[in-house]
């Protein structure tokens, strides 16, 4: 019996790895009491955790883990040196049974400037409330010697523990590395210039300074002095190399939390990260559903977070910052001088009321820490939708068009054209309401090119699917999608008749999104939160991107035909030859004439003409990709990235 648990956990968490985040962070494993066992970091965390489970031999350490192991939790971080800074903060605040690094009591170095008249600036392991500035931590002494290095080029300042009056410098005066305060070489002020670059190099506050450095390169250019302006470029790449953010440590010693949230339909996912003393201390998930609007929901969480009864272990900080536009929802001001709902509830609950602080015009060091909350809450929701799966959504379609069965698998259809020239039409193929890419299919239409005609290409396009469906015996769907209106429905659900194919139709038109049933006179209109809208909406936008990519590419080749065809003595026969031979305007470009020449069967001095037609039309092309790469959002960006494998024509 113990064994059958055992196994069953193990196969528990071997899920949960190979269903994590692949971004960098920290994974937090815990035993059958919710107790932190063991704490590690990785640069991808999926890769981490599946290596716990790859191999059937596993070292000593790892069996007993993963034998007491219940549960694993992860934190997502911006990168690999936030992860190994926090790691070390939730080893010292928790000391894991398993962790036997970072134990000793040592933290990580710090670069501190002193206090009083000329202060020094040095690396050191400890914090002394004295008044001095730190800036760090870093994560190994590699880095702040680098730091250190480059503040001493720059602002050579004293070196020497206790300042002495001299009669002579001493040798780092010599060799550039101090400027001798000790013998008055240089004045209190002018010192204390020197202090304030070094301080705002480390508080990465570098845009004035390397405006400046870029100035004096160019007039040491300018007057030949090409060594001194080599040294100015070179101290530039190495404060652009230093300008790291970090949103684990800061050094700030306000306590703070960052909450922000990711929210789908009625499931909305909080994440709350706490700052104490300068570090991040943990981060928290809180998982809900409401039907509320989103700033009513938050007012809701803040009030049950923050509470009398857990303030001994979770009182409120001085300062909250909260996620996109809450600010403007009424919630909170940059004060709450003037009373508000949950600036009565602190009063009455803590005494006092906390500073609530949207996202608007804060530093970039806050922006990173919201940043980071935020992730980790989408991470969170999309497990959570993960494991719910799409079970209710599918039922909830099925109630609502009052389909024959759970619509588990749906085919959606899509048309794509330009004045008739080019028509293809897109298949995509989803099970239990996630795409099933390798089942996507790109139809090129054959009897209506040259003229538009919806209805037609609806017709051809489903006829061919599913005669051979029928013909080989393969699986039917238990609705067709089609991305239309009800003309497009219809001439959908005609060719099925005619097959003998009883499943469902509906089409879903971009307009108003409403839904077409066929021979209906009229739509049925879901609410935008609908569940059951989201997923036709999901089919229908998959099927349109798949058809449109098609199309394009498609189009891209008539013109790379048009612009050898406009050259006197190309005709489309000699076009269609060296498009044939080289492929694409690129390889045209790189030929080199005489070789177009002999290949193709022209005269040189029409291949030279190619040549360099083949040029200017990839510069034009270069030149418009530049204009409007700026309207090219990210979203769109990771979408064309995400699909490019996928979207590899495969022909029905």
């Amino acid at each position: 019996m113990i064994h059958d648990r055992i196994s069953e956990n193990y196969h528990i968490l071997k899920t949960f790895a190979k269903n994590a985040p692949q971004e960098p962070g920290v994974y937090l494993w815990r035993d059958n009491e919710n107790r932190i066992i063991y704490i590690g970091k990785a640069r991808a965390l999926r890769n981490r955790l599946e290596s716990y489970f790859s191999s059937s031999k596993k070292d000593v350490k790892t069996a007993a883990l993963l034998h007491r192991a219940m549960s694993i939790e992860t934190i997502i971080v911006s990168n690999e040196y936030e992860a190994l800074l926090l790691e070390n903060t939730l080893i010292k605040q928790h000391s894991p049974k398993y962790n036997i690094n970072l134990k000793d009591g040592k933290t990580y170095p710090v670069v501190r400037i002193t206090t009083g008249d000329f202060p020094r600036v040095f690396r050191t392991r400890h914090i002394v409330k004295d008044g001095s500035l730190y800036f760090g931590p870093f994560p190994n002494v590699q880095a702040v010697d680098k730091t250190l290095f480059l503040i001493e080029k720059l602002f050579p300042l004293r070196k020497c523990k206790t300042l002495k009056k001299r009669e002579n410098p001493c040798m780092y005066y010599h060799i550039k590395r101090c400027q001798s305060p000790c013998c008055s070489k240089i004045t209190p002020n002018d010192y204390e210039i020197q202090v304030e670059r070094v301080r705002k190099l480390l508080a990465g506050e570098t845009s004035e300074l390397i405006a400046e450095f870029n100035t004096k390169m160019k007039d040491a250019a300018e007057a030949l002095k090409f060594e001194e302006a080599a040294s100015f470029r070179n101290a530039i790449v190495s404060i652009e190399s230093l300008s790291e953010n970090n949103s684990v440590a800061d050094m700030d010693p306000e306590d703070r939390d960052y909450i922000a949230w990711a929210a789908e339909g009625i499931f909305t996912t909080f994440s709350v990260l706490a700052m104490r003393e300068g570090r991040m201390t943990g981060r928290e998930l809180f998982n809900t559903r409401s039907a509320a609007e989103e700033h009513e929901s938050l007012e809701t969480f803040i009030a049950a977070y923050y509470t009398a009864y857990h303030a001994p272990d979770r009182p409120p900080p001085p300062r909250i910052y909260l996620g996109l536009g809450i600010g403007d929802q009424g919630i909170g001001k940059k004060s709450l001088m003037e009373p508000s709902l949950l600036g009565r509830y602190f009063i009455e609950q803590f005494g006092f009321a906390p500073e609530f602080i949207s996202r608007e015009g804060l530093e970039k060091r806050h922006i990173a820490a919201l940043s980071m909350a935020h992730q980790n809450a989408q991470e969170e929701l999309k497990r959570r939708l993960r494991e719910r799966g799409a079970g209710p959504a599918l039922d909830e379609l099925a109630r609502v068009l009052r389909l024959k069965t759970r619509p588990v698998h749906i085919e959606g259809f899509d048309i794509s054209q330009l004045d008739g020239k080019h028509p293809v039409a897109s298949l995509v193929l989803f099970k239990n309401g996630a795409p099933d890419r390798k089942n996507y299919r790109h139809f090129k239409l054959r009897t209506v090119v040259g003229k538009v005609d919806d209805f037609a290409s609806m017709r051809e396009v489903v006829r061919r699917r599913y005669s051979r469906l029928i013909r080989e015996g393969n699986e039917l769907p238990d609705l067709v999608l089609i991305d239309g209106g009800l003309g497009q429905v219809n001439a959908a659900k005609g060719v099925l008749d005619e097959l003998g194919i009883e499943c469902d139709v509906a089409g879903l038109a971009k307009r108003d999104e409403e839904i077409w049933l066929p021979n209906k006179v009229a739509p049925i209109k879901l609410s935008r939160d609908s569940e059951a809208l989201k997923v036709l909406q999901f089919v229908r936008d998959e099927t349109h991107r798949f058809a449109t990519s098609l199309n394009q590419r498609l189009r891209s080749k008539d013109l790379y035909f048009q612009t050898l065809e406009s050259i006197d003595g190309i005709g489309p026969k000699r076009a269609a030859a060296i498009m044939k031979t080289y492929g694409n305007l690129e390889n045209i470009a790189a030929a080199i004439a005489e070789e177009i020449a002999e290949n193709c069967g022209i005269t040189l001095a029409a291949s030279a003409t190619v040549k360099a037609t083949a040029r200017l039309a990839l510069e034009e092309k270069d030149a418009t990709i530049r204009k409007f790469a700026a309207k090219k959002t990210d979203t769109a960006t990771l979408v064309d990235e995400a699909f490019a494998a996928e979207d590899e024509p495969k022909y029905d």
